[in-house]
């Protein structure tokens, strides 16, 4: 049974995150040949003030990007 795990900033729509879901297992059962029922998809959200590009966080990058 694949299990895929995926880490998003926050702010998807639940629709943006579903078709997603569908999309991971789609590529899953092709590329594996595993049943689309076997396959496990994993959403997490990530705040922005918790992600951390060069050492500053997403949060921080928006309000001063330089």
């Amino acid at each position: 049974m694949p299990l895929i795990r995926v880490t998003l900033l926050q702010g998807r729509t639940p629709q943006e995150v579903a078709a997603l879901g569908r999309a991971l297992t789609a590529a899953a059962h092709e590329a594996l040949g595993a049943p689309a029922e076997a396959v496990r998809v994993i959403v997490e959200d990530t705040p922005p003030d918790r992600w951390f590009v060069g050492g500053r966080s997403v949060a921080e990058r928006r309000t001063s990007p330089s």
